[in-house]
């Protein structure tokens, strides 16, 4: 199960606890390329729009969902707090598009494009401040076990949906429920809204108002694929792509390659992984014939290179000092690109190369990475693990 941190404002926090949904936008931009093979909107445009439903993919029903409220003096809320915890009752996000019709648009003072519907979990009264989940060290015995994915996002810039590690869910949790005393709100037939004044999530003897707004499924595979024919650039594509259908039993390619009937107990997507830009593409953790497995995963929509093989030495070195003291367990990178038009190539044969050295000086480390391509076939994409030599 992930969970997964949604960011809000003294405006939209209300809403989405009387409502019960999340989402998220972009300024007033539209989506006009669901279910298209075109689109009128600028390339940056696209791919902004496309990175949050990619982010909004990786939830699946039953996943946890905490809120940010953002600080804001000039609204009386004078630092940021996490609230939690309810539970998406959906997978995915659905698309109410920007336009006169959004529901709610005009209450919350912003299209929010991208959305799920959820409901109370173990919800409780008081917030954590921002200080006490990120800056507090009284109780942290060494620097991995700090909340990295959230110090990340906050020297990164805003990410509207972030997901965070499995322990650092554990940890959040529990400090939520320690400032409340251990004492839950009964949701039980009630409203929840945000009370500005004490700062609280408080409950209404009324029943939640029925989400009345669109609900319309997004499919990004007519639009994928004609940027694969185009020869063009569609790596946002096919992370959203993943993060949507991964497990799900939707393409039996994908989950034969990368899970091999193992089942999801994490997802995630641009984890960052340094202060520096570095972010894995895709990441699960799997239950893998009874063994705890990390699977990062680097999305490249061109055939592999060599230095394909440097980013993922990378993302092992992170995991192994900042994942994998936390939840021990076996790391099995993986590398999906595209399908080349012939492995015989230079660049593809120092990709090899590159290849064999890595898993010789890793064996002991994680398993052998995982060589996997993709092509179309009948209109959709199919995937294979390759096996490479170097000859």
């Amino acid at each position: 199960m992930t969970t997964h941190i949604l960011i809000v404002d003294s405006t939209t926090f209300p809403l989405h606890l009387e409502h019960l949904f999340i989402g998220t936008g972009a300024g007033d931009r539209r989506v006009d390329f669901n279910n298209s093979a075109t689109t009128g909107l600028t390339a940056p445009t696209e791919n902004n729009l496309v990175a949050m439903i990619a982010d909004g993919s990786r939830i699946r029903q039953g996943d946890s969902i905490i809120f940010y409220l953002q600080q804001n003096l000039g609204k009386s809320i004078p630092e940021g707090k996490f609230f939690g915890t309810f539970k998406a009752v959906q997978d995915g996000v659905f698309l109410d598009n920007n336009d006169r019709s959004q529901y709610l648009k005009t209450r919350l003072e912003k299209s929010l494009t991208f959305r799920t519907l959820i409901e109370p979990d173990k919800v409780y009264a008081e917030g954590v401040t921002e200080w006490e989940a990120l800056d507090e060290i009284k109780y942290i015995s060494a620097p991995n076990q700090m909340l990295w994915s959230l110090i990340y996002r906050k020297l990164k810039g805003n990410r509207g949906n972030t997901m965070i590690t499995l322990y650092e869910a554990d940890r959040l949790t529990q400090l939520i429920r320690n400032k409340n005393n251990r004492i839950e709100l009964d949701c039980q037939g009630k409203r929840l809204t945000f009370d500005r004044a004490s700062q609280r999530i408080v409950l209404r003897d009324e029943q939640s108002p029925t989400y009345d707004g669109r609900q319309v499924e997004l499919n990004l595979l007519p639009r994928l694929i004609a940027k694969y024919r185009a020869r063009q650039v569609f790596e946002s594509h096919l992370q959203a792509y993943i993060t949507k259908n991964l497990g799900r039993g939707i393409n039996r390619s994908l989950d034969a390659v990368l899970l091999d009937g193992a089942g999801i107990e994490w997802l995630g997507n641009e984890v960052s992984c340094g202060v520096g830009m570095q972010r894995i593409d895709v990441m699960a953790s799997v239950a893998l014939n009874n063994q705890k497995t990390l699977i990062p995963i680097e999305l490249k929509a061109v055939p592999a290179k060599a230095g394909n093989v440097a980013q993922i030495r990378r993302y092992v070195d992170w995991i192994e000092q900042y994942y994998i003291p936390n939840l021990p367990g076996d790391i099995q990178p993986v590398l999906i690109a595209k399908q080349p038009a012939k492995r015989t190539s230079p660049a593809f044969r120092q990709f090899t190369q590159a290849l064999a050295s890595f898993n010789q000086a890793n064996e002991n480390r994680t398993w052998p990475i995982k060589y996997v391509e993709f092509s179309l076939e009948a209109d959709n994409l199919h995937f294979d693990e390759v096996a490479v030599t170097t000859r």
